[in-house]
């Protein structure tokens, strides 16, 4: 999995109130980290093929451009599920930061953008991506490589739903950097793992649940 390179809102977040969120462009910044990211990928593939799933958004594809892949691509898919969580069709600055600190206090999974997503919407739009992935998976002539090209809390909660994180652990967990990978190597018995942990921004272990959460004050 790849996050997009730094976006033009990443950079200045006036621009999502008059650009749609899905035809935000790289910044030059942006165009140059996933062309890096895109050495380290090149020598992980090693030669192999990769089948590529793609989220719709310009920045997705651009930074797919960027990575230069070459013939190692065996195919890519454009895949909606993949896209960004929906925050807003045109963001107002004001009342975005006024609904992240509202989301902060509620908490990042559970809450949910007046005109979007939360994060638990995304979660399920990740399942049903997951169900198509092992449907391919189980074609004889699947690559034995595949790469999601996608968005920081998107890898995050393909990675709690795959490896069943709880909600409280998820909520520690920061974003990975502007076109920062995350790999799932699959192990001699079958298993995934994870080539490098989120960071976290309090600690909580995966197995803590709303019960290890402090008490409300009401």
């Amino acid at each position: 999995m790849i996050r997009h390179g730094q976006s033009a809102a990443n950079a200045d977040t006036s621009i999502y109130n008059r650009v749609p969120d899905y035809r935000i462009p790289l910044t030059d910044l942006g165009v140059e980290q996933a062309r890096a990211a895109g050495v380290e990928l090149r020598r992980q593939l090693d030669g192999q093929q990769v089948c590529v799933y793609v989220s719709p958004y310009l920045r997705a594809y651009q930074t797919l451009d960027a990575l230069d892949l070459g013939n190692l691509t065996e195919r890519v898919i454009e895949e909606p599920r993949l896209r960004e969580q929906d925050w807003a069709n045109f963001q107002i600055a004001g009342d975005i930061e006024d609904q992240k600190e509202l989301r902060t206090a509620y908490g990042h999974f559970f809450y949910r953008f007046r005109e979007g997503e939360s994060g638990s919407d995304v979660y399920d739009r990740i399942s049903s991506f997951m169900e198509t992935l092992y449907r391919h998976w189980s074609k004889p002539d699947y690559a034995p490589n595949a790469l999601f090209v996608t968005h920081g809390l998107t890898m995050r909660l393909f990675c709690m739903r795959w490896f069943h994180w709880s909600v409280e652990y998820f909520e520690s967990l920061n974003n990975p950097d502007n076109a920062e990978l995350r790999t799932l190597h699959r192990t001699g018995d079958g298993k995934y793992e994870l080539d490098k942990p989120f960071s976290q921004w309090v600690e909580r272990r995966v197995d803590e649940t709303v019960l290890h959460a402090p008490p409300m004050v009401f």
